[in-house]
């Protein structure tokens, strides 16, 4: 399967969901993506001491914390990146991850939910490197996709 063809799928299994499954989704996709594993290389010099405390904080309680609250992390987050262009890709993936579920707990726009997916593909790409052309032939992508399709997939019960 080409990669636009598994972006395709995943935006039509997006659309087609129920709310609870799209919800569903949503946590176990930004908990994957906020893992502590991903914050351990932000060098020191890539964030503020505040903005590391505030990135730590969201990550851990992103199934609890409100709305809000992730609103005030994201700023203390953004106001204390050090660097301009040259973030960890652990850090940048947890960053971006928080910032689309704060949208989607804002919201609800699916559309964000389609983002999430997306980071997570990218995250495991960037283990696997998966060719675009055939874009399931890692086990590890192959698992990817069908975790989506599990939970996003018509009849699935959540």
């Amino acid at each position: 399967m080409h990669y636009s063809e598994v972006e395709a799928d995943v935006l039509r299994m997006i659309v087609g969901a129920t709310e609870d499954g799209v919800r569903a989704f949503g946590e176990e996709t930004v908990t994957r993506l906020v893992r502590p594993e991903l914050l351990r290389g932000a060098a020191e010099d890539e964030l503020t001491e505040e903005a590391r405390a505030a990135l730590a904080t969201a990550c851990a309680n992103v199934l609890t914390i409100s709305a809000a609250e992730l609103h005030d992390a994201l700023a203390a987050i953004y106001d204390g990146i050090l660097v301009d262009d040259d973030l960890d890709p652990g850090v940048l993936t947890a960053i971006r991850a928080l910032a689309h579920w704060h949208s989607y707990l804002e919201q609800n726009r699916r559309g964000e939910l389609y983002e999430l997916a997306i980071r997570s593909i990218e995250d495991v790409d960037h283990e696997v490197s998966a060719d675009l052309d055939d874009f399931l032939a890692t086990p590890e992508m192959a698992a990817e996709y069908e975790r989506i399709r599990r939970l996003l997939g018509p009849g699935t019960e959540q």
